[in-house]
């Protein structure tokens, strides 16, 4: 940045340039107004007149110049250091998002495997307790069945049974006489008697 005493030189200098400029104009056109005067006399103010002003700009111009050059160039170094800072920061975190990104990919893939693994295992776990579920239902429908057929065969030997008896006494109701019954009574007595 320019500071303040440098832009006064410059504007001293600046103004200086213009009254010089100013001060030779109007002697070229003095000299051009007599009508005399020559070629060379004419370029001989002009070239005065720039040497002057050259004398000026660098004895005064000189060191404002030099210092806002080298402000400016340490600026210019400066903004390019930083930016020079910005880029490696810049690539770093690139390179760091880089690695979580590969982190991160890493982690997805052993996620799905190991949802997968666990899938697989959860699947074998199924079938393997559907298997040993089916094998129970099986078991236990053999047993009610046997249960099933045991006391239906239990049933129908009784009711075989019953059958069997009332035929029995059917058939001996039809075959027994009147005596065969007091017979019957007879030793049925004796044999509770013999008993009391």
């Amino acid at each position: 940045m320019i500071k303040k005493n440098q832009k006064i030189k410059i504007f001293q200098i600046l103004a200086f340039g213009i009254f010089t400029f100013a001060f030779t104009a109007v002697a070229v056109a003095s000299g051009a107004e007599e009508g005399g005067g020559s070629l060379w006399k004419e370029y001989m103010w002009k070239i005065i007149n720039f040497l002057i002003l050259v004398v000026v700009l660098v004895k005064f111009g000189k060191k404002p110049l030099q210092d806002y050059l080298k402000q400016r160039t340490e600026i210019i170094a400066k903004t390019l250091q930083e930016a020079k800072e910005a880029k490696e920061a810049a690539q770093k975190a690139l390179r760091e998002v880089e690695g979580r990104l590969k982190a991160k990919d890493a982690e997805i893939e052993a996620i799905i495997a190991a949802s997968k693994r666990s899938g697989e295992q959860e699947r074998d776990q199924i079938i393997e307790d559907s298997t040993r579920l089916k094998e129970q239902i099986l078991e236990q429908a053999k047993t009610n069945i046997d249960f099933e057929v045991k006391h239906a065969k239990e049933v129908i030997k009784a009711e075989a049974v019953e059958i069997a008896m009332e035929l029995a006494e059917k058939k001996i109701k039809e075959n027994i006489t009147k005596d065969d019954q007091e017979k019957l009574l007879q030793d049925s007595l004796v044999k509770i008697g013999g008993k009391g």
